[in-house]
């Protein structure tokens, strides 16, 4: 049993633009701190094993210049990798999928000795985003799906058990349960849209059109 409402909490979620490289990109960023030491953490979140128990199975080679490959989802290239020291940690990867290039950047700080702060920046570039799929979602389809890929991390270094198999996660979004969490994941994304600059009434439809995209369900209204 997930606590739904305590873990939507615990997540902060933000979208901004920058350029990058001259290009106008979107970056969106959550985080989440875990009573965890930083070690444990990096190792859960770098291990193809512990990936496998909290999020997708993953192959590859998953060190500093290796290509991955997560199961029926993206790979793409390990550009940047530091190991815990001083109290942080981080790795860069390209996320390839569908044929487009974007970038993830985890970000692990420690709060203490026995919490770290995990902060993860998915970054697109605009033009490279498929035509619509902004103006449909906002920054929702994306963000919540790392959203669930939180929730399993969070599951998993409380011992509360791994996360779900993509076949169970599917499963579980029609349950009462998932179907809160999705609402409130992207009624969080509609609200880091509303700050971002969209109108109340664009930021609503978009989490109304992600809710549905995760659950099935027809948005408010339809």
């Amino acid at each position: 049993m997930v606590d739904v409402q305590r873990q939507l909490d615990a997540v902060t979620r933000e979208v901004v633009a920058r350029e990058i490289d001259g290009a106008p990109s979107h970056v969106q960023t959550l985080a989440q701190t875990y009573p965890s030491p930083i070690e444990d953490v990096w190792d859960a979140a770098t291990s193809g094993e512990r990936i496998a128990r909290w999020f997708q199975p993953v192959s590859g080679d998953l060190r500093l210049g290796g290509r991955y490959q997560i199961e029926g989802n993206a790979g793409g290239e390990i550009l940047e990798c530091a190991p815990p020291s001083a109290g942080s940690a981080h790795y860069t990867a390209t996320w390839e999928y569908g044929g487009g290039v974007t970038w993830l950047t985890v970000t692990l700080t420690a709060d203490g000795e026995d919490a770290t702060r995990f902060e993860l920046k998915h970054t697109a570039r605009v033009g490279d985003i498929p035509p619509g799929f902004w103006d449909t979602f906002g920054p929702g389809a994306t963000g919540v799906g790392w959203d669930g890929g939180l929730l399993g991390l969070a599951l998993h270094l409380s011992g509360a058990g791994d996360g779900p198999s993509p076949a169970e996660a599917e499963a579980w979004a029609t349950t009462d349960e998932g179907i809160a969490f999705y609402r409130g994941a992207a009624d969080g994304w509609g609200a880091a849209h509303a700050a971002f600059g969209a109108d109340a009434a664009t930021a609503a439809r978009a989490a109304d059109q992600t809710f549905a995209f995760y659950t099935g369900q027809a948005p408010a209204g339809d």
